[in-house]
């Protein structure tokens, strides 16, 4: 099951959602394989019903175990948007990591060569904040995961820059706006006023003016 697109914030995108690597069941399928394997030769070759309820026990555990890392490994999301990092996982109860994309430093990858081979590995991210540094284990493909989250890491930069800019430019607009507002005919007033005051103008002068601008109200 993907991520929930309610769960998004406002103008927030989904790059990137996956699951962990498909290594992350292989060992519970190890087990479930080789017993239903001996479980049908036992039946095929007339072994004892005893031994046959045994055997057909532990199958039905290795099933019930590997439904279960199964349902685990569909519980998880790693998922990258142009906001933040995000990981939970949980089937019954759920758990979770949000890292701000600002807040992330550093992003590590380390595979060894079989994981190479099959294209598995582990994630380190490196965060400011009290989180420090969160690792995540079997992940799909890490190296290509790494480069998402930086791609998304610039994404949201430039978005973040280009609010700034419409801010400023609309905080400009405003202010120029008020600048070449025209006066009113109280403001015209209360300008002669604090001429008549400072003796730029006189009484006289103050008061044909503010007769002259009073009729055109």
């Amino acid at each position: 099951m993907g991520f929930d697109p309610k769960l998004l914030n406002n103008n927030e995108e989904v790059l990137l959602d996956v699951r962990p690597h498909w290594w992350f069941i292989i060992p519970q399928i190890a087990i479930v394989v080789p017993v239903i394997v001996v479980l049908a030769v036992a039946a095929a070759l007339g072994a004892p019903a005893i031994l046959l309820y045994v055997i057909g026990v532990g199958a039905l555990i290795a099933l019930l175990n590997l439904a279960w890392r199964y349902a685990n490994w569909t519980g998880v999301n790693f998922v990258v948007t142009t906001d933040r990092l995000i990981f939970r996982s949980g089937v019954f109860s759920k758990a979770g990591i949000e890292i701000p994309l600002e807040r992330i430093n550093t992003v590590f990858f380390n595979t060894t060569l079989f994981e190479r081979a099959i294209g598995s590995g582990d994630l380190s991210v490196e965060s400011a904040g009290e989180g420090g540094q969160q690792n995540f284990d079997n992940v799909r493909k890490p190296q290509l995961i790494q480069q998402e989250i930086y791609r998304a890491m610039e994404i949201n930069k430039t978005q973040e820059f280009s609010a700034m800019a419409h801010a400023h430019a609309a905080a400009a607009a405003a202010t120029s706006a008020l600048v070449e507002r025209p006066l009113s005919i109280p403001e015209q007033i209360e300008q002669l006023d604090q001429l008549r005051v400072r003796g730029v103008i006189t009484e006289a002068e103050f008061q044909t003016k503010k007769s002259d601008l009073l009729g055109r109200m």
